[in-house]
């Protein structure tokens, strides 16, 4: 079945990089189509668990058994739970090939909004260093951007979306436009002080969150409410998700087509004009499959997913894709290495109680590598997320004894979590399944990815640093935990189409304009070429924004 609309844009992909591209292709004048694969969820009035008690919510939130071994597999590592469950890939109809002996964990969202929706909401702006690291230490290649090229496009997109933080000049994590920070409680003040002071040149900053500490008024969203529910949807919009903010910018245009349940297959390609022709799209709710016409193609999938489309646009008979030239589609994956913990009890100010639930903590950046330093054993960085808090006492005993018990609180306990960079290696890659196929025909993406020895050795200095630190400010009972490592796990997968000068090495060039295709650009995680070790969320947003605005331009000038 041919489609008729005409529509001088499509995007595919609704998550952080889809709605901004969405955004900013509709306010340059283009009628735009964006296609999800996901339910519709609706700002506000879709958000069926928004500040509602756990005694509201099926199984006080806590996911059945049953069901994570029947359709959420992915759940087991604590990702969903019942009042977020309606915003993730069920496992069961939508699977990945998992072949045995293969770990790879693909924590996908189900809902239009995309991550937008399930985000931990840490953005982080890179720091020049991030864009240089490859060329300096010959590893994979050479971004063909630098720090300045995207630097606008930040402040562009940060002034915007609200990012709450603080300043702290610190060439190794860029500043941004910054909302004021959500204040450090007490514990976390003193530790502060005390980590800076007993490990110089170790920081412990504001978290810099896309929470916003003030109102936006004209995008009708209202500041942070401190509940600390951002991932059941929040009515105030208080923190970035398409639904809130990029979504509502593109309807108000009345230039946007939104379609959910709308799986993207391929892509059509017509490779005498090097160009895509159409779009190949399956309604999940009828498997009535569609081309539709278009001019000019967003790909904003997510970088697995879009990866897995641009594999699966081949032409008849053959196995390779049309973009694959450069032999490196699907290659270069890549994700944060973590789960080390480092922890301990903080002495004293056990007068002192927090008010409110904070959606953040503190943050501890990079300080291994940086400013050309060398010699610890492994390349890159890493950085901790964490925080203090006091915990309510539990129930002992019965009646009057155990009310009064339940008003106390224990000590002030900090825990922190380390997120390492991985480096770019060619066998890290995905493939195309030969024999299985997902309910609509699609080749099941397969997984060959794993951390190595870098990014092991780069998580025990993590471990042993995050206790020297904490030991050396105070803390007591200082303890670490490690647990299995797992591409994946940090749902902060990047890599498979990366960005290059070469069109003989990567797949898209400087703008994410596809090599083997001028009408195609490929704006989320996919175009990685190195993953720094902050959250890319903000870059993604960044870059999508900067690749719109250059692509409405070479449209205009008619040489796309």
């Amino acid at each position: 079945m041919q489609a008729t609309d005409k529509f001088d844009a499509i995007v595919i992909g609704s998550g952080v990089s889809g709605g901004w591209a969405a955004k900013e292709l509709t306010e340059k004048g283009l009628r735009v189509l964006m296609l999800d694969r996901g339910v519709m969820v609706e700002h506000g009035e879709d958000y069926d668990y928004d500040g509602k008690p756990a005694f509201e919510i099926p199984a006080r939130d806590a996911m059945p058994a049953k069901l994570i071994q029947s359709d959420y597999f992915i759940a087991k590592h604590g990702y969903v739970a019942p009042s977020t469950q309606k915003y993730y890939n069920n496992d069961r109809l939508n699977p990945y090939a998992y072949d045995e002996g293969d770990k790879f964990y693909w924590i996908r969202p189900g809902a239009v909004g995309g991550k937008s929706l399930i985000w931990g909401r840490w953005s982080f702006r890179w720091s020049p260093e991030d864009f240089e690291a490859n060329k300096r230490e010959n590893v994979a290649i050479d971004w063909p951007i630098r720090y300045d090229d995207v630097a606008p496009w930040y402040d562009y997109v940060e002034k915007y979306i609200g990012v709450s933080g603080s300043r702290e000049n610190l060439p190794q994590l860029a500043d941004s436009v910054f909302q004021p920070p959500m204040q450090m409680n007490v514990a976390e003040k003193w530790l502060k002080q005390r980590l800076e002071t007993t490990s110089p040149g170790r920081k412990l900053i504001n978290t810099r969150l896309s929470n916003m500490t003030e109102d936006k008024p004209e995008q009708g969203r209202t500041k942070c409410q401190y509940r600390n529910q951002c991932g059941r949807g929040c009515s105030f919009g208080a923190y970035f998700s398409t639904q809130a903010v990029t979504l509502p910018a593109a309807r108000a245009t009345g230039r946007l087509t939104l379609r959910a349940n709308a799986m993207v297959t391929n892509l059509e390609y017509d490779a005498t004009r090097k160009r895509v022709t159409g779009v190949r799209v399956v309604d999940t709710q009828t498997n009535q499959a569609e081309i539709i016409p278009a001019g000019l193609v967003f790909m904003c999938a997510s970088a697995m997913a879009s990866t897995q489309i641009m594999l699966n646009t081949r032409a008849a008979g053959s196995t390779k894709s049309v973009f694959d030239t450069s032999g490196t589609l699907g290659r270069y994956v890549m994700d944060h290495i973590f789960r080390v913990g480092v922890s301990g009890k903080i002495p004293g100010m056990t007068e002192f109680i927090e008010y409110g639930r904070r959606p953040g903590g503190v943050y501890i950046p990079r300080f291994r590598n940086v400013g050309g330093q060398e010699g610890v054993g492994f390349k890159r960085g890493y950085g901790y997320q964490g925080s203090a808090q006091r915990s309510p006492m539990y129930p002992v005993g019965f009646g009057e004894s155990m009310k009064q018990g339940m008003r106390g609180y224990a000590p002030w306990s900090f825990g922190m979590t380390a997120f390492g960079e991985c480096l770019p290696y060619e066998d890290n890659r995905i493939s195309l399944h030969p024999d299985k196929v997902d309910r609509f025909g699609m080749p099941l993406v397969r997984f060959d990815v794993t951390f190595r020895d870098n990014e092991m050795k780069m998580m025990t200095d993590a471990r042993e640093q995050g206790e020297e630190m904490l030991r050396k400010a105070g803390l007591t009972d200082v303890h670490s935990w490690r647990g299995e490592h797992v591409p994946g796990d940090a749902i902060h997968e990047m890599g498979g189409a990366r960005m290059g000068a070469d069109p003989r090495q990567s797949v898209v060039n400087k703008w994410g304009q596809a090599h083997d295709a001028a009408n195609l650009f490929i704006t989320d995680g996919a175009v990685m070429t190195s993953v720094s070790c902050v959250n890319p969320s903000l870059t993604f947003m960044a870059l999508t924004a900067r690749a719109v605005d250059h692509a409405v331009k070479l449209k205009k000038a008619g040489t796309i």
